[in-house]
This record gives C-alpha cells, structure tokens and sequence, in this order.
C-alpha cells in the first residue's frame, strides 16, 4: 500500500489560474523525497493538498490506499506533520519548551509524559539554552528547529517541510541539515520543498522537479 499517492491531480484558484496539471506521484512512507522547482511552479500547493490545506480541483489525493477526501485535516495532521516555510505561523506559546508541549496537551497526554517529552525535543534539537526564550526572540534557524521539534514531538509518520533553509546562511543550513538527519536516521520520511541542490541531494534519496505545474 502506497503512503501518499496522487492521481491526475490539477489545481485552479477560483479565478482560473491552473497551478498544477495532472500530477502523478508515489510516496512511501519511509521516502526522503525532494521537490524543487523555480517560484510559482506549485511545490508549495502541493505540499497543501497532501495535508488537506487545499482541495484538487481534478484529480485523487489518496493516503494509505484511500482517498484522502475521507479523512478530515486533524486525521491527517496526526500522521503527517507539516512545517510551513515561515515557521512563525505556527507559534502559539510564550516559551519555547510550551511551544513544544502545547499539542501534546491537546492530544491528551498527562504533564509528566508531556514535560518528559518537550525535554527529549529541547535536547534532539540543540534547543536547552532557549527552553524559556520567546520562540519570536529566536534567529530564523533557531525558529526552524523550534518548528520542527513541536512536529516531530507529536510522533509522525511523515513530514513535509516547506522551504526550511529559506533565509539561512551556510552555517545554520549545515545545523539544520544536520537536525534532518537526525530525523531520518529515526525512520520518519519528508517530502522536502526546497530551491537548495546542494541540500536536497545530501538529505533525499530522490529529488523531483516541478515545472510550469508539471513534474519533470
């Protein structure tokens, strides 16, 4: 059974503009996959539509052999997790070790397993100087790790991150690049969107390019 396939999928905004065009794609669950192409060839939309942000306009997003239509945007999040390219987007909390905790109580899990937790994540991240640091306080790098910590804290599946060495200079990109791995070697598969070459060749096993709204 495929972990994430899509099926002829295209996308329109309402007002007509076609982003992508009768996209096929495979994605098992334990894949490092790259997609890279310029601005505006749609890697970013369709990140969204394989964790429900956006619908297909035609086309089949399928998670687990089923369609993907079935299962609402909580269902996936608790499988795939997704870090967005300005990780400031999904801050709630006024500390980073809260930041990290926060949708570990919503799921449910007690204190002691929650701050148990939120210390293996300050600790996998390099984030212990900063665990009383307003995450906004934080350098972009130091940010993109935050966001990737209260993701990966929620034990997912799959993760799709969105452009995470996006403002970054060599020095931060090589920290992240190493966090990432970290992630891999856990056994947990990304899809990676990302202009960098030199990055995506070192973490993914496979890397598409998306051109003009069609994979290449």
């Amino acid at each position: 059974m495929t972990y994430i396939q899509l099926e002829q999928v295209s996308f329109s905004w309402p007002r007509g503009e076609q982003v992508l065009k009768d996209i096929n794609l495979a994605i098992e669950k334990h894949d490092t996959v790259a997609l890279m192409g310029p601005n505006g060839s749609g890697k970013t939309t369709l990140g969204k539509l394989i964790i429900g942000l956006l619908a297909p306009s035609a086309g089949r997003v399928l998670l687990w052999g089923e369609d993907a239509a079935k299962y609402s945007l909580a269902a996936r999040g608790r499988r795939i997790g997704y870090v967005f390219q300005n990780p400031e987007r999904q801050f709630f909390a006024s500390t980073v070790s809260e930041e990290i905790g926060f949708a570990l109580k919503l799921r449910g899990m007690s204190p002691e397993e929650a701050e148990k937790r939120v210390g293996e994540m300050l600790g996998l991240f390099e984030l212990e100087a900063y665990a009383d640091t307003f995450p906004f306080n934080l350098s972009q790098g130091e940010k993109q790790r935050l966001a990737l910590a209260a993701v990966f804290a929620l034990n997912p599946e799959f993760i799709i991150l969105d452009e995470p060495f996006s403002g970054l200079d060599w020095l931060r990109k090589q920290h992240l690049l190493a966090m990432l791995a970290r992630v891999g070697e856990t056994g947990v598969g990304y899809l990676l969107i990302s202009h960098d070459e030199e990055m995506c060749a070192r973490l993914c096993s496979r890397v598409l390019h998306l051109e003009g709204g069609e994979l290449r």
